[in-house]
């Protein structure tokens, strides 16, 4: 029998107190709320100008912090959604969709790394926020918002971990055999034509699609409207030289490096189906003393928010209320 459309989103999951692991409820058929665009902002950091999307205007705020490639178009569906009972703020880090690009070669020092999108996070807490905030995280956004929290851990009121990366290339991971082959070959991406060649290769709707439609599980979810969010902006000038530079980032922090130092209690939930980043690798995170609870979101991909905000949107309200 089919399901009739809800007028509110199902309330498919909540949270208990200090659960370790877990997997959420799975509602009889998928309902996905009407999406509303929310207003976007230019903020001014550095003399870079940042997007950014906001709604709600009561309650606790959260930041949403996208992964690697995506922009805060990738929350279009929880957006609306959280904001009946907060201030909600989707952000562009810079490099990524409508914010700025510089050039990284024109820096002496690394520039986008997980301490300059921490610093990013924090500075728009205190400038366009004015208040404390929880971050709610996918993928390398993730590493941002924890990041962010050791930084700075009387901005951060919680976090979110939707499937944070594992960062399988950083340096520590990468078998002594095979770092070689892996500096070389990022070297021959940052250094030569091979780098733009491959990133042109992979800018089109027809290879985003693919890209998508591999990390997401339920790939009905992959529709023309998200393969264009994610390609448009990375056709901007820059955005080239971001994709190359942070490809080729094999050092900074861990998220088994930062967990032991975030004051704040954090939320990990992990698609049972992630193809890039296995559940059963990211259980061990559950362990952690911050982590108050580890929730398998079963048959999803790598962008819960996006594939399933019928089960990501009640976990998020559900943890924002217990600590607020």
């Amino acid at each position: 029998m089919a399901c009739a459309a809800s007028p509110s989103p199902l309330p498919v999951a909540t949270l208990p107190a200090r659960r370790r692991s877990s997997t959420a409820a799975v509602p009889a058929c998928h309902y996905y709320p009407p999406v509303v665009a929310a207003p976007e902002a230019t903020w001014n950091w550095k003399g870079y100008n940042i997007r950014y999307h906001y709604a709600g205007t009561s309650g606790p705020a959260l930041v949403l912090i996208h992964g690697f490639g995506a922009n805060s178009d990738h929350w279009r569906k929880n957006i609306p959604v959280l904001a009946t009972e907060n201030r909600v703020y989707a952000i562009d880090l810079i490099g990524y969709g409508y914010s700025d690009k510089p050039n990284p070669r024109e820096f002496e020092e690394s520039f986008y790394t997980f301490e300059t999108w921490g610093e990013q996070l924090n500075n728009f807490c205190a400038e366009v926020i004015k208040s404390d905030a929880f971050f709610i995280c996918n993928s390398i956004g993730g590493l941002v918002g924890l990041q962010a929290a050791v930084m700075e851990p009387q901005t951060c009121k919680g976090i979110v971990l939707l499937d944070i990366s594992l960062r399988m290339l950083h340096i520590s991971k990468q078998p002594w055999y095979g770092k070689p082959f892996i500096r070389s070959f990022q070297n021959l991406l940052r250094n030569t034509v091979v780098g733009k060649l491959f990133f042109n290769s992979v800018a089109t709707p027809e290879s985003v699609k693919n890209i998508l439609s591999q990390c997401y599980h339920d790939t009905s979810a992959v529709t023309d409207e998200l393969v264009q969010f994610i390609l448009q902006p990375g056709l901007d000038p820059g955005a080239v030289d971001v994709f190359l530079e942070f490809i080729c980032y094999s050092g900074g922090p861990l998220p088994e490096d930062l967990l032991p130092m975030v004051k704040c209690p954090v939320l990990v939930a992990w698609g049972e189906k992630d193809p890039w980043e296995p559940v059963e690798l990211g259980r061990a995170y559950g362990s952690f003393d911050a982590v108050e609870d580890f929730i398998v979101l079963p048959n999803v991909g790598h962008c819960p928010q996006d594939e399933a905000p019928q089960l990501v949107n009640p976990l998020v309200e559900s943890f924002v209320k217990l600590h607020s």
